[in-house]
């Protein structure tokens, strides 16, 4: 009846279901494309007419047109080879790992300017310790004017301007956040 070749053959490929996880995957990596900004969108590594059809995606407004241009766009992705899809989605990642390590620097930095703020000489002579070419008179007097602010219910002038000092300080230690 059936030759035992042409059963073979019935199977070589992907299966379906695979088919439409790779379709879903790159319209992911679509819809992500989309929703970078047009900075972001000039470092990664993506082909000028696929770069073309994200800006017309992020141009229009309606939203099932938008929908539809985004589905056009992953159309015209899955053409692409598996190495340009692995390089985007490298970059893509690439970036998130970045803005993780950057937001927790930028917390940690927080905590430093909130524990100046409350306990005083105690947390600055800590950071002192960490940091001897830091400026104290210059911090105390900082975290003494942003306790005021906060007591008087006052602009945080000196808060924010404790928050830059602490940043600076902080990126002469370590390079760049």
């Amino acid at each position: 009846m059936h030759d035992s070749d042409e059963d073979e053959d019935e199977f070589q490929g992907p299966s379906r279901s695979e088919q439409r996880r790779e379709a879903l995957a790159v319209l992911d990596l679509a819809l992500r494309l989309v929703e970078q900004s047009p900075a972001r969108l000039q470092q990664i590594p993506i082909g000028e007419d696929l770069l073309t059809l994200v800006f017309e995606a992020q141009r229009i407004s309606a939203q099932i047109a938008r929908k539809r241009q985004v589905h056009y766009l992953a159309k015209k992705m899955r053409r692409e080879t598996a190495e340009t899809l692995d390089t985007i989605r490298a970059a893509l990642e690439h970036d998130k790992a970045d803005s993780r390590r950057e937001n927790a620097a930028l917390h940690r930095i927080e905590a430093l300017r909130d524990r100046l703020v409350e306990e005083g000489d105690s947390a600055l002579s800590e950071l002192l310790a960490e940091h001897p070419h830091a400026d104290r008179q210059h911090l105390r007097q900082l975290a003494r004017n942003a306790r005021e602010e906060k007591l008087r219910n006052k602009p945080p002038h000196a808060y924010r301007e404790l928050f830059r000092e602490l940043r600076e300080l902080m990126q002469e230690g370590a390079g760049p956040l």
